[in-house]
């Protein structure tokens, strides 16, 4: 009968009261006792304590001081099989993954690293568990199966790393699923960059019909001061010169005013630096971001980056310019919704221009046939004002918004906080800071991280330049609304100065024509002068960048910095 070490007992007696399970996870564990690693007592404490809390005994051991080689030496003599350990250097075809669900690796524990025509080579965390070697069978459609074992903490990092994420992260932190949400992003950036440039055509357009509503208005005067005569040759060329324009502005404009009539969502999550993961949600023409919930432990992981391995910090840096990426298409939301105020704006300014000219017209010349075409101004101008503002006030919004989103990313994190130690960022004085690259380095690690790295600082930089544009959109808008606060009051003062006080009506009129514009003015310079405060402020530009050029057959301490400087000389 097989005893117990130092107690005499039969080895399922001092297990018994935990029940027929427990009694194998202690034959499983009896070469510790052997080696006098552990008391059966304590086994028998580490056994309970594992079924109280859900958890593996064999991590609680390891949390208890146990050394992880004894573990595997032990459960590889209880199975008879060889041992694997979580290392970077156990790596699975990315085929293979592709068929398989993270998820449910994690929950089965078990991995293939290899498949065959009928064969499989497999990790597994319980190798004499039915159900997963059925499991296995169905998964994969073989018929025979090579068992490896390993710690269940231990397989489930090798599955994370696999699938390309750090320790306790969903599948959607895998730099693969990061940059599809970036493409994503990318297309919505697009799109937008599209809408703004159809409503620059729109506002070129609206010139075009201003320009052709001038030639008709004073081929018009000109034939109702004149009438027949020589003059009539230039009247008509006039007259159609500025129908061709008028025509020609409407189509811009109906064109940009359809495409500026798409619903914009310029909605934002909150960006984490890596402790919570952007996903899209119902991809296709028009898809929406969401993010997953708080990762335990994320943000410990996070702070401790200078013990993180390469790998694992590319990933949180592929994460960062994830965020980045979604902020700059947020700012671009914000920046089409300006431009459309900004057209509509220009479309306000058509309108009264419009509707001054039939005034003026109205008062100058007395009722007839005419009447008719100053009275029909009048209404266009009013319609087609309306209109403008009509777009106002999402603009006015958007503006608002975007100066608050600019705001909050002024006061955050910025990624040399995160990814540079304090002794990088701020060496004590009359030290030198400590070098990226190191010769203890191996070749390569470096390279692709520092690169990584590069690729991430410049992101941020993208990000700086994108709110910056985002001011400079804001003042614009305002300007926008100087623009058309001047063209409102300029018509108000000029009918008021021309026709005088003589219609107390037209008077009121004028006045409040007078007082709208300057109330428009003074809100664009509440708009402008901030924004052009901060654009003198902002330190959008860098002088120079420097990025390290591996060269494998070098010692890292060897290899060049190339300089790539901003300042083009003239």
């Amino acid at each position: 009968m097989t005893t117990w070490p130092g107690t005499g007992l039969p080895a399922t007696s001092a297990f018994a009261h935990l029940g027929s399970d427990y009694t194998m996870i202690a034959h499983k564990f009896s070469r510790l006792i052997e080696r006098r690693l552990i008391t059966n007592e304590e086994l028998a404490s580490t056994v309970r304590t594992a079924k109280a809390a859900g958890e593996f005994p064999e991590d609680l051991l390891l949390s208890g001081g146990i050394p992880k080689h004894e573990i595997l030496f032990s459960l590889s003599e209880y199975y008879g099989l060889p041992y694997a350990e979580f290392d970077e250097g156990v790596l699975v075809s990315y085929f293979i993954t592709m068929r398989l669900d993270m998820d449910q690796l994690k929950r089965s524990l078990w991995l293939p690293l290899s498949i065959g025509e009928d064969r499989a080579e497999v990790i597994v965390a319980d190798p004499e568990s039915p159900a997963v070697a059925s499991d296995i069978r169905a998964t994969l459609k073989v018929g025979s199966i090579d068992l490896i074992v390993a710690l269940p903490s231990d397989l489930i990092r090798i599955i994370e790393h696999n699938f390309d994420v750090n320790p306790g992260f969903p599948r959607a932190a895998g730099r693969t699923p990061l940059a599809k949400v970036r493409t994503f992003l990318a297309d919505r950036r697009s799109l937008m960059a599209c809408s703004r440039t159809s409503l620059a055509k729109g506002r070129t357009g609206l010139a075009f019909l201003r320009t052709g509503i001038s030639f008709i208005a004073i081929s018009v005067v000109l034939f109702r001061f004149f009438g027949l005569g020589l003059s009539v040759i230039l009247e008509c060329l006039l007259l159609a010169a500025g129908m061709v324009m008028t025509v020609d502005g409407l189509v811009w404009y109906t064109r940009a005013r359809r495409q500026g009539k798409a619903a914009l969502n310029c909605a934002s999550t909150e960006p984490t630096w890596g402790t919570t993961v952007l996903q899209v949600r119902h991809p296709g023409d028009n898809p929406s971001f969401i993010r997953t919930e708080a990762v335990e432990k994320a943000s410990g992981l996070r702070s401790g980056w200078s013990s993180l391995s390469p790998v694992m910090r590319r990933r949180f840096l592929a994460s960062d310019r994830t965020d980045f990426a979604e902020e700059r298409t947020v700012l671009a939301c914000f920046r089409t919704k300006m431009a459309r105020a900004r057209t509509g704006l220009a479309f306000t300014r058509t309108g009264i221009a419009f509707a001054g000219l039939g005034i003026a017209m109205l008062r100058q010349f007395h009722a007839g046939p005419w009447t008719v075409f100053d009275a029909s101004l009048i209404i266009l101008g009013v319609l087609m004002a309306g209109e403008g503002f009509y777009w106002y006030l999402p603009g006015r919004r958007a503006g608002r918004e975007g100066q608050k989103s600019v705001s909050r990313s002024q006061q955050g994190k910025t990624i040399w906080d995160l990814a540079f130690p304090p002794a990088i960022q701020e060496p004590p004085a009359g030290q030198v800071p400590p070098p990226h690259v190191r010769p203890g380095h191996a070749p390569g690690i470096w390279a692709t991280t520092g690169l990584a790295l590069e690729r991430t600082i410049l992101a941020d930089r993208r990000n700086v330049m994108a709110r910056l544009r985002t001011v400079m959109a804001r003042s614009r808008t305002g300007l926008a609304f100087i623009r058309t606060g001047m063209s409102i009051a300029a018509v108000g003062m000029g009918l008021l100065a021309y026709f005088g006080l003589a219609s107390i009506p037209w008077t009121i009129l004028n006045l409040l024509l007078v007082a709208a514009g300057l109330l428009l003015v003074a809100d664009g310079l509440y708009w402008h002068l901030p924004a052009d405060k901060i654009r003198k402020q902002y330190p959008y530009c860098y002088g120079e960048m420097e990025m390290t050029i591996p060269d494998y057959g070098r010692p890292a301490r060897t290899w060049k910095k190339a300089v790539f400087n901003s300042d083009i000389d003239a």
